[in-house]
This record gives C-alpha cells, structure tokens and sequence, in this order.
C-alpha cells in the first residue's frame, strides 16, 4: 500500500507525526508513506523506516517570491509529480487550507479530520472522507487516532513509538557526560529568563557536568554566549544544520529545554528531558515520549495564557521581590533554577537507575 502524507511544518508537527507511522506500519504490512513536508524539516521523514520518498515544498519561501518560484518551475515540478504518482490514499494530517489545497494536485482519494476536528474548518471540504478525532489531547495521539481510522485498524494502547533509525546519527559516544539547553523559542513569552539559564549553568558545572548550548540564529548565538561566558565547561556549538543538531541530541545525557521544535526531537531519540513552560500547556503539545518531564509555571493570575505578548501586570509584591528586567515572564518565576537542577537531578538518577 503507497499512502502519500501531506505534513508540512512546523518541527514539532512533524515530529508529533511519526508514531503514528510507526502504528501504521505495524498493522499494515508493506505500508509505504511519500511525505510533503517544508524543505527545512525535510531530513526528519528520512529517518523513519517507513517513508519511501520525501517531496519537499517551500511554500514559506514561494509565497515570498511568487516569480521566481514561477519562473524555476518549481511549483509546476511538484504539481505534476502528485499527479503522476498514483497512491492508493492520501491522507492530510494537518488541518489547514494551506495543506488541504496541496491534496488537489493528487488524483487518489484524499481523508483528513472533520470540520469539528480540523484546526481550520474549512479544509475538509477538500476531503473525500473526514474523520472525527476529539480535541483536547495530545497532538501525537490526536494523528495516531486519524492515522488508524483511515487505515482501519485499531490504535495501540501504548504510548507511541517515533521508530527514529539513532543509529544512523550517532557516530561515537563522548567521553565527557554533558547536558544540552535547548533555548531559542520562537514567541517572546516562552523564553526562560537568561538569568537563570546562566544560574543553571553554574549549578550543572559544579556537579561536574557539561553544558553545551546550539543556537540557530545571531540573537540566540549572543545569548549562548553570554550564558556560557567564562565557564570553561559551558561550550557554545558551531552554527549546525538540523541533522547537526540531532547527532549531538543523540549523544547528550539530557537536556533542559523550553517549548521548542528541538525540544520534541529530544523526545523523539528518547533523550531524558526537563520542558520549562510558562504561557503554554504541555499537556495539548509537551514533549511527547520516555523520560519527559514538564514542569509548568502556573502562575495563577494568568498561566497558561497561551499568548505570544506578555499582557500581565505586575503587583507591588512582584515589584519587591524580583528582578523584572531578568525575571521576565513572572511566571517562570516559578520555575526557579534551584528547583530545575533538582528536577534534572532526579531525572539523570532515574536514567541511571533505569
């Protein structure tokens, strides 16, 4: 059976994606899957035993560019290799007008969630069938659920397998155990305050760990750096590409992250992971796996607020008692670096003991 996934972005989408491959190809011998995913994210699908042939898209990049990515036929080169190709299905697993509108390209049959399931309505008058998956769980068991409804079998009572090949990215074990901190987000609100990551460091170190630090971007690399600055166990990474980044995942004793795609991919090698969040709700889209551990600020005036922009307004007593220009959101106040390396303590204990 040749199923064609249309499962473009973001990170931890796709991630949230893979155990319901994982099912699929345990209850449906020979199942093979193409996959259209956004270019930067591409790698990932290679990694599953069960992807037969990737097909990159670059809407972000072609919307900017709507010329150009006339003029190289780009576009017209993915159009016509989804209606040349038959499948037996097509399944959208994201909901949206933007990966509904992509199914059109294909003549096979297209399934995806019903309007009452599907994050944009609307998409599933692109579908031949839609599939009801309730709201109000986890992402990965929300696609595992309409992975098996639409290849008829039964979901596993089991917590999900991404079914990741580590092997292929792990070249050798390091010699020094380190701890990786996972700290570029993309909203404003879900960043950890730098004080504190710089606190753990210090904390870490003097267990007699390692901390590494990746970065993505100009922003992220000057804050690395000032977290790492005069720590000679704190090392700042050369800029990686996403395989990069995941062969050093692979290796890492844990990892302290905030809710970021790298994040998911810690859980996706099994990487024992601390998740810190402030606005948003792990329980709907935390890192989904073995030995995953959020603490969530909870702040009760206002967490989880679910917002990009900070709106809370401090009281007399928060005025008084903490540093707001490095204490900021208030609600990882909560989540102090005291109370995170003891949490990581007990997390590196369990791995050991395990």
């Amino acid at each position: 059976m040749r199923v064609l996934l249309i499962k473009t972005s973001s990170l931890g989408d796709v991630i949230h994606t893979l155990p319901a491959l994982t099912d699929a190809a345990r209850a449906v011998p020979g199942i093979e899957f193409d996959w259209v995913v956004e270019e930067g994210f591409a790698e990932i699908p290679s990694w599953h035993p069960a992807v037969n042939a990737i097909i990159p898209v670059a809407i972000r990049r072609w919307r900017k560019s709507i010329w150009q990515t006339w003029r190289s036929g780009e576009w017209k080169r993915f159009k016509q290799r989804l209606r040349d190709t038959p499948y037996d299905l097509v399944i959208d697993a994201q909901g949206l007008l933007k990966s509904a509108w992509l199914t059109r390209y294909s003549r096979s049959p297209v399934v995806g969630l019903d309007r009452d399931s599907a994050r944009e309505p609307l998409a599933s008058r692109f579908y031949k069938q839609g599939y009801a998956v309730p709201r109000g769980q986890h992402a990965v068991e929300r696609v595992r659920q309409l992975f098996a409804q639409a290849l008829g079998y039964e979901v596993p009572q089991t917590t999900g397998d991404y079914g990741l090949q580590r092997s292929r990215l792990v070249d050798a074990a390091d010699a020094a155990p380190f701890v990786l901190f996972l700290h570029g987000t993309t909203w404003a609100t879900k960043h950890w305050p730098e004080l504190y990551w710089r606190q753990l460091a210090e904390r870490l170190i003097a267990q007699g760990l390692q901390v590494r630090l990746p970065w993505g971007n100009v922003v992220e690399r000057e804050r690395a750096e000032r977290i790492a600055e005069g720590l000679e166990q704190a090392q700042v990474l050369p800029k990686l590409n996403l395989a990069g980044v995941a062969k050093v995942l692979a290796q890492a004793q844990a990892c302290v992250a905030v809710d970021t795609g790298l994040g998911h991919l810690a859980a996706a090698f099994d990487v024992p992971t601390l998740s810190l969040y402030g606005p948003t709700n792990p329980g709907l889209s935390g890192a989904y796996g073995k030995s995953q551990v959020h603490l969530a600020g909870d702040y009760p005036a206002c967490a989880p607020c679910m917002q990009k922009k900070c709106t809370y307004q401090p009281t007399p007593d928060d005025q008084a008692r903490l540093d707001l220009k490095r204490e900021w959101p208030v609600c990882f106040t909560r989540l102090n670096p005291e109370r995170v390396a003891s949490q990581l303590g007990a997390l590196l204990l369990a791995k050991e003991a395990g």
